[in-house]
C-alpha cells in the first residue's frame, strides 16, 4: 500500500468516525424527546415515555426503529422555530414470542403528543408495512389530539389513518394501547381496531373534554368519570382489556397475541397440548336445578389447555362470556350465556358483544364454540326503547354469516328467541350437541304453563296444585332435549364429560369446511 492510500485511508476512518458520533449526538437528541423535565414529569405520572413502553412489550433486542429523524414542516404560529424530534410519535418493527409485528407509541414530551401531518405521516407509513408484510399493528396512544397550529392536515392526518383502518379490519389484527390522553377524533382510530387495552388511572378516551362538558352544559366531571378506564370497562364497552399498570397490560397483550392468527391467511400458532386444570371438573359444575346460577367461565376452563383461557370484554355485559383458549394446543373461541349475570338473558349490549367477536373470529379463521343456557331476549321499556330488536339482530346476523366451524352445546335453558340466536341449527350450526339437562322451547315451563292451560288452570278445584301438574307436563313433553334431537335439530345428546371429546371431533372433521354463499359485495349487518 502506497503512503498516499495510506493517508485517504486515514482521512476516510476520520471522517466515517465524525459522522458516526454526529449520528450518535442526533440520535440522543431524538431519544430525549421533549427533554429531561419532561421525561421526568412522565414518569411522575407513573407513565413510561414512549420508547420504554415499545422496549418492554416487544422481545428483548427486537426493536428496530424507523423515520427517527421526521420532523414537522409546519410554519404557522411561530412553529417554523419549533423543533419536535421525531415530531411526537416512535415508529418500527420488532417481534413477539419471535414473530415480527408493526408498532407506533405516541412520545407525550414532545408537544403533548399530539397530531400533525408528519406525525401521522409517519403511523400510515408503518400501517402500510404492517398491511404489505401481513402482520399484526400495535398502537400506543398518548396524545392531547389534533394539533391545532396545523389546522385542517391534522384532521387530513387523521382521515389517513380512519382510512386504513379500515383497509385493515379482518387483514391484520389492529392492537390499540391507551396509555394516556386520547381525545376528539383521536378515539375514532381505536374504536376502528380490533381489541382496546386500557390501564387504571393513566387511560382517559372522550370526544369532548371536561372544559368543554362545563362551557357548554355547566356540569363539573373529573376525566376519570368522563372517559377513565373503568368508565370504558364497565360501562361503553369501548375497551376490551383492563389493567391495573402499564406492565400488566402488555402481559395482556402478549397472552391475546399467542393466541389469535398473525393475519387472516393463517392459524394461530399451535403450542403442545396441556390437561384442563383439575379444580374444574365439568359433570360437578352445571346444577341440575335449571333456577340456580353457575359460573359458566368454569365449564369453559373444565374444556380448554391449563391456564389457556383470556377473557375479552370481561367487565362489560357480562351477562355473556366471549374469548379465546386452546384445546390441544389449538386456539378455539367460546361464546357462551353467563347464567351469574341475568339469567345469563341477551341484551342490547350482550348482542352487540357477541357479535362483534364472532365476526372477528370468522375474519380470521378461529373455530367458534357456543355453549348456551339462557332464557331468552331481557324483555322490558328500557330494552325495547334501546333498540333490542336491532342490536339482538346483529347476532343472528354474525353467526349466519360466519363460515367458521360452529360447534354449539345446549347445556341447560334454550328458550325462544335466545335458542334461534345462540347459533341453533336453523342459524346453520355445523354440529348441535345437548346434555340430557337441556330444555329446549318457545319459553320457560312456568310461563308455557300459564298460556296453554290457562282456562284449566282457573276452572280447577284447587288452582295451584293444578298449574304444578301442568307445569310438570310441560317439562316433560317439551323442556328436553329429545323433542329438538327426533326433529334433527340436535345432532347427539351427550353426557357432559364427554363434551370435550365431541367437540374437538367436531372441529377436526370441519377443518376443511367450505360454504358456498350468494355473489355480493357485502352484506348489510343490523349497524
Amino acid at each position: 500500500m502506497s503512503l498516499l492510500d495510506s493517508k485517504n485511508n486515514a482521512l476516510t476512518a476520520m471522517s466515517l468516525k465524525r459522522k458516526t458520533l454526529e449520528l450518535l449526538k442526533k440520535r440522543e437528541q431524538v431519544i430525549l424527546g421533549g427533554g429531561e423535565k419532561a421525561m421526568q414529569k412522565q414518569a411522575a405520572l407513573g407513565k413510561m415515555n414512549a420508547r420504554e413502553r415499545i422496549l418492554a412489550l416487544l422481545d428483548k433486542d427486537t426493536f428496530h426503529e424507523y423515520d427517527m429523524f421526521i420532523e414537522h414542516d409546519a410554519r404557522d404560529f411561530g412553529m417554523d422555530k419549533k423543533s419536535m424530534p421525531g415530531d411526537g410519535v416512535v415508529t418500527g418493527t420488532g417481534k413477539i414470542m419471535g414473530k415480527p409485528i408493526c408498532i407506533y407509541a405516541q412520545d407525550f414530551t414532545v408537544a403533548g403528543g399530539s397530531l400533525g401531518l408528519m406525525h401521522a405521516r409517519k403511523i400510515t407509513k408503518i400501517m402500510d408495512h404492517a398491511m404489505k408484510m401481513r402482520v399484526p399493528i400495535i398502537g400506543i396512544n398518548d396524545s392531547g389530539g389534533a394539533r391545532v397550529q396545523e389546522g385542517v392536515n391534522s384532521l387530513a392526518g387523521y382521515g389517513e389513518i380512519f382510512y386504513r383502518n379500515t383497509m385493515a379490519s379482518g387483514v391484520i389484527p389492529q392492537i390499540s394501547v391507551i396509555l394516556g390522553p386520547c381525545a376528539g377524533g383521536a378515539v375514532y382510530s381505536p374504536a376502528l381496531t380490533d381489541f382496546v387495552f386500557v390501564v387504571n388511572n393513566i387511560s382517559k378516551m372522550f370526544i369532548t373534554g371536561p372544559e368543554v362538558i362545563k362551557t357548554v352544559l355547566g356540569e363539573e366531571i373529573s376525566m376519570e368519570e368522563l372517559g377513565g378506564a373503568k368508565v370504558h370497562s364497565v360501562i361503553t364497552g369501548n375497551a376490551h382489556f383492563y389493567a391495573e399498570s402499564e406492565l400488566e397490560s402488555f402481559a395482556q397483550i402478549k397472552k391475546l397475541i399467542s393466541l389469535i392468527p398473525w393475519n387472516n391467511s393463517r392459524k394461530a400458532l399451535a403450542f403442545p397440548p396441556k390437561n384442563p386444570n383439575k379444580e374444574y371438573k365439568i359433570e360437578n359444575i352445571v346444577p341440575s336445578d335449571p333456577k340456580e346460577p353457575y359460573d359458566v367461565r368454569d365449564v369453559i376452563k373444565s374444556l380448554v389447555d391449563d391456564d389457556s383461557f383470556l377473557e375479552v370484554q370481561e367487565l362489560w355485559a357480562a351477562n355473556i362470556v366471549v374469548g379465546f383458549g386452546r384445546m390441544n394446543g389449538d386456539t378455539v373461541a367460546f361464546v357462551a350465556n353467563q347464567p351469574l349475570v341475568l339469567a345469563g338473558v341477551l341484551d342490547v349490549d350482550s348482542s352487540d358483544k357477541a357479535g362483534r367477536f364472532i365476526r372477528y373470529c370468522d375474519a380470521f379463521n378461529i373455530p367458534i364454540v357456543t355453549l348456551v343456557d339462557l332464557p331468552g331476549y331481557l324483555p322490558g321499556v328500557d330494552q325495547e326503547h334501546a333498540g333490542v330488536i336491532r342490536h339482538g339482530a346483529k347476532i343472528l346476523y354474525a353467526y349466519s354469516e360466519a363460515t367458521v366451524p360452529k360447534i354449539s352445546v345446549i347445556l341447560r335453558k334454550a328458550y325462544g328467541g335466545g335458542y334461534i340466536a345462540m347459533n341453533s341449527r336453523h342459524l346453520n350450526a355445523d354440529f348441535v350437541f345437548a346434555w340430557p339437562t337441556a330444555e329446549i322451547a318457545v319459553m320457560g315451563p312456568e310461563g308455557a304453563a300459564n298460556i296453554i292451560f290457562r282456562k284449566e288452570i282457573m276452572e280447577a278445584a284447587d288452582p295451584v296444585a293444578m298449574r304444578e301438574e301442568k307445569i310438570q307436563e310441560y317439562k316433560e313433553k317439551f323442556a328436553n332435549p329429545y323433542v329438538a334431537a327426533a326433529k334433527g335439530y340436535v345432532d347427539s345428546v351427550i353426557e357432559p364429560k364427554e363434551t370435550k371429546k365431541f367437540i374437538m371431533h367436531a372441529i377436526e372433521v370441519s377443518s376443511n369446511k367450505t360454504e358456498f354463499r350468494p355473489a355480493k359485495k357485502h352484506g348489510i349487518p343490523p349497524f
